[in-house]
């Protein structure tokens, strides 16, 4: 397994939450299955379509070729996903963002917004 660096493993685990809040809510109804994250990142109860995304966004942050000056995702020059996870991660970062302020996680309005 490769050395992640400190930004990965802090952008895998912000992907993590917002798809874990996502997944319970959309697809609440659905049997969830824990699927764990790198290192030492733990674990999310998601769906197999959560799952299936999950593991493309995590291979596709690993692979990022801009990690020397790696901006945010929505701000970067070189799109990475296919233009259907694109559309995707937009939908699941629109309802988790949303979700986590109204809970309280104001330390996520940065990346929200920005």
């Amino acid at each position: 397994m490769e050395t992640m660096t400190k930004q990965q493993l802090k952008d895998i685990r912000l992907i993590g939450k917002f798809v874990e809040v996502f997944c319970s809510g959309k697809h609440a109804d659905t049997e969830k299955q824990p699927f764990l994250l790198p290192q030492v990142l733990g674990e999310r109860l998601l769906c197999p379509e959560c799952t299936a995304f999950m593991a493309y966004a995590i291979a596709k942050r690993m692979k990022c070729p801009l990690e020397v000056e790696k901006p945010s995702c929505k701000h970067c020059r070189i799109h990475c996903y296919a233009k259907a996870e694109r559309e995707k991660v937009r939908e699941i970062m629109a309802y988790s963002g949303r979700k986590l302020m109204l809970r309280g996680r104001l330390d996520y309005v940065w990346h929200y917004f920005f």
